[in-house]
């Protein structure tokens, strides 16, 4: 069967899942987007689509994931994820799902391995230390070029179909030197310390967490939500097993009274807390969803004094899961 679109997530595990599909279907039409998009319908996709690193939609052709939370929503929804063409797997990337469905079809370029392994890593962030976590690869360097900021919504998915189209005929290592990706990397590089002022000033420990195991970045006092990335808390608090970023949600461009949640562990807490499950805490408050190592969420609030109550009341509850988990 031939297949029209690609429909994949729009971080780096989501472009190497792409770039797989595309060498190996010989599809060249890539659309990106986020978890939401798909939950509410907001893009049209028929059974002649592939659909990449995302929850399941009313149809595709083709469905590759690797989200607990994702495989629940079919359970609840009485699917039998086996009866889905495609392929489910709790691997550490969707990439890996991937890589390994069309390996058992076909010879991939071998650079693809080295991809999928790269995709494991970051997206499992299953780092042994913070130094081993900054040390610099093909694979940090492309997804670094995702972080910054970008001038608009077009400029971002040239980028990111750029990156796909590469990431299918080069090695990883070509494609994290070619001109248009180092340039990316210097602008990220030149907003990474801004992005580290604003966590120091930020960020938190709740009072119930006298060990500070989870640092809560608050970014809720801004009019606009800054752009960062909330494990660069690593850098200013090492120890700690866990980062919970808590931001208000924007509609059409302006600042709402509704919160967002988003949680990881730690490189302390993926190395030490095998029972630690963000995407479970997300999904027993019925907030959000996720896997093990990462998750987030939201919360509907109607004006600024329930959304200073929420905010409190839900970091009491998602601590007390977290400690809860042992």
């Amino acid at each position: 069967m031939s297949y029209e679109k690609i429909v994949t997530h729009n971080d780096f595990d989501g472009l190497v899942s792409a770039a797989i599909c595309a060498r190996a279907l010989g599809v060249g039409k890539i659309l990106f987007a986020g978890p939401m998009t798909i939950l509410r319908s907001q893009i049209t996709i028929t059974e002649k689509d592939v659909v990449c690193d995302l929850p399941y939609p009313l149809q595709c052709g083709l469905w590759f994931d690797h989200h607990e939370g994702n495989l629940q929503e079919l359970e609840y929804r009485k699917i039998d994820p086996r009866s889905i063409q495609g392929r489910f797997g709790l691997k550490l990337s969707c990439s890996r799902v991937v890589f390994e469905y069309f390996s058992e079809k076909m010879e991939l370029p071998p650079h693809f391995s080295q991809a999928a392994d790269e995709a494991d890593m970051i997206d499992g962030f299953t780092y042994s230390s913070v130094e081993d976590w900054r040390r610099e690869t093909p694979g940090k360097i492309i997804d670094q070029t995702l972080k910054g900021h970008f001038p608009s919504a077009e400029e971002q998915t040239s980028h990111l179909r750029n990156l796909v189209r590469e990431l299918r005929d080069r090695p990883i290592g070509e494609v994290s030197q070619l001109d248009f990706v180092q340039r990316r990397l210097k602008q990220y590089r030149e907003e990474e310390g801004r992005m580290l002022k604003v966590i120091r000033d930020c960020s938190y420990f709740i009072d119930q967490d006298e060990k500070r195991e989870v640092i809560v970045i608050d970014l809720t006092s801004y009019q606009r939500r800054p752009l960062l990335i909330k494990n660069l808390a690593l850098l200013v608090h090492p120890d700690a097993k866990g980062v919970l970023e808590v931001y208000n949600l924007t509609e059409r461009g302006v600042k709402s009274n509704n919160l967002g949640f988003s949680m990881s562990l730690s490189i302390n807490g993926n190395r030490q807390d095998k029972k630690k499950n963000i995407g479970e805490i997300m999904r027993t408050l019925n907030i959000g969803d996720g896997h093990p190592g990462a998750a987030a969420g939201q919360v509907r609030c109607k004006s600024k004094q329930e959304m200073l109550k929420k905010k409190k009341e839900v970091l009491n509850q998602m601590f007390k899961l977290w400690s809860s988990q042992v």
